[in-house]
């Protein structure tokens, strides 16, 4: 017997080219038939719902005003079935839901800007072919931070076995194809997240062409010709929806769709960049979220500071407060209220990095907004992943700036290390550990998780924080030496411990006041 999302589903279309004509839904927005006949000018690693929620949006957003005029030819290198795009004419859904500016947006856009999908394990010459085209002009990718990493690999293989390996047989293969024409250098640009990914995969591609023995005049090709752009992408593409909403989209929308996927209103994409690489990738024109300029440090330190050192600081208050998500905790009135203030009192005054007029109050105010997006449930216990590492390196270079410059504690960050204490004490069983929050256990998904543990055993409570702070393994620093911190933090951690979480929240808070 079919269930209700079946039965639902079941009397639909699939979406396809074909049957386009036939959706009569207003609720979506359809391409027009003229951008199936667009030139293939992107070849795309990768097949992830990032780079279709956010690069082939931006691509499609393009095509529909005329401007780009190209569409994306897409390399399938994990194990899988091309299946679902193969049926669908590689065309999806992308629901777009969130606040922006606090009004609440609903879009839904067929995304027309895939042209293929190839598989590169069974057709890597059909890939080397369209290497070879002279409409080609850009590459993008997202293989992962893992993605990018050197590797003996054989870029003569088919096909190869790392994505730089991969890379670089496209282009010393377009480079035989044009006998080394400067014009037919490309623009690529990973989207991967890790810092300065365009100029480290450049660094892996050089090196591998000298392993592989490249000629010397290819090498200077790649060099003069081609140009690798580091960027930043920044938007949270859940997927597909669940099965319920499926079902009602389904019903909304009058097709089915395999590849529809869910996505916030924000997005990012900053690309390093100079005016030719701008004028290349005109595509940027048509949405403020497209970046290009010259340096993008101030865009990856907004992000890193205010949403995601936000983040990291409120996970172990909002958790050990018994909040699930970060929806829940905007509609907290404490938790909401420590979040904005943290961010635009604490955080935005001491990012290490210059910022002029209000570009730290208004990209703060975006993040609070995305925060309260109630389309996306984003677990707390899920930020908690590597919870100390990212305290490290998001939230430490602030804490210091910040009484540096103004030789007082921010309250609010040492609320957050006490919280950070609390919920990493931890016990070990069966190779893992564990914390417990009213008598039920949670997982310390932390590689700092043992260490932590055997520094609550050794310290016992009444020293573990000063213990914690002072450990140069886990910050790279002696936090403890911080004038007043450790005193702080201390102060908050006892009484967490004697209280509840909750209570000395809104104690710090009515202190704020």
């Amino acid at each position: 017997m079919l269930n209700l999302h079946e039965q639902k589903t079941k009397r639909y279309m699939k979406l396809s080219r074909y049957n386009l004509t036939t959706i009569s839904s207003k609720s979506v927005t359809l391409p027009s038939a003229d951008v199936f006949n667009l030139p293939e000018r992107v070849l795309q690693f990768g097949t992830g719902v990032l780079l279709r929620g956010l690069p082939d949006y931006f691509i499609d957003k393009a095509n529909r005003q005329g401007i780009f005029n190209g569409r994306i030819v897409v390399v399938k290198s994990t194990e899988g079935s091309t299946d679902d795009f193969d049926q669908q004419d590689s065309l999806y859904t992308l629901c777009i839901r969130g606040i922006e500016n606090g009004e609440k947006i609903e879009q839904t856009i067929v995304n027309s800007a895939i042209s293929r999908v190839i598989q590169a394990s069974n057709r890597w010459p059909d890939i080397l072919a369209f290497a070879a085209s002279d409409s080609l002009d850009i590459i993008i990718s997202n293989t992962t931070e893992v993605g990018i990493q050197l590797t003996d690999d054989d870029i003569n293989a088919n096909p190869p076995v790392s994505y730089p390996g991969k890379l670089l047989a496209v282009l010393y293969h377009r480079y035989m194809a044009f006998d080394g024409a400067a014009d037919k250098g490309l623009v690529i640009i990973p989207t991967e997240l890790i810092l300065d990914n365009g100029t480290k995969l450049n660094e892996i591609v050089l090196k591998l062409a000298e392993r592989n023995k490249l000629p010397e005049d290819f090498i200077s090709w790649l060099q003069e010709h081609n140009h690798f752009c580091n960027s930043l992408v920044d938007r949270i593409v859940p997927g597909k929806p669940s099965v319920e909403m499926q079902g009602d989209l389904a019903e909304t929308l009058g097709y089915t769709d395999k590849l529809l996927s869910m996505s916030e209103v924000y997005r990012l994409w900053a690309i390093e960049g100079d005016e030719r690489i701008k004028e290349r990738l005109s595509f940027a024109a048509v949405d403020p979220g497209v970046i290009i300029a010259p340096n993008i440090e101030l865009y990856r330190e907004l992000k890193l500071r205010l949403l995601n050192g936000t983040h990291t600081l409120s996970c172990g208050i909002a958790f050990l407060a018994g909040i699930e998500t970060v929806k829940l905790a905007m509609d907290d009135g404490a938790m909401e209220a420590y979040i904005a203030k943290l961010m635009k009192s604490e955080i935005a005054p001491a990012i290490p990095f210059a910022i002029e007029g209000d570009v730290a109050e208004e990209f703060s105010n975006k993040v609070l907004d995305r925060f309260r997006n109630p389309y996306i449930q984003h677990q707390w216990i899920s930020i908690t992943l590597n919870y100390t590492s990212k305290l490290a390196m998001r939230v430490v270079p602030v804490l210091i700036n910040y009484i540096q410059k103004s030789n007082t504690v921010p309250d609010l960050i040492a609320l957050g290390f006490a919280a950070y204490i609390c919920f990493m004490k931890g016990t070990e069983k069966d190779g893992k550990y564990y914390g417990t929050l009213d008598g039920k256990p949670y997982v310390l998904n932390d590689d700092k998780a043992a260490h932590l543990a055997s520094l609550w055993k050794s310290n016992g409570e009444e020293n573990v924080v000063v213990a914690v702070l002072r450990d140069r393994s886990l910050w790279d620093t002696d936090l403890s030496s911080l004038p007043d911190f450790a005193e702080q933090v201390n102060g908050y951690f006892i009484k967490i411990q004697n209280s509840s979480m909750r209570k000395v929240l809104e104690e710090v808070l009515q202190k704020e006041v």
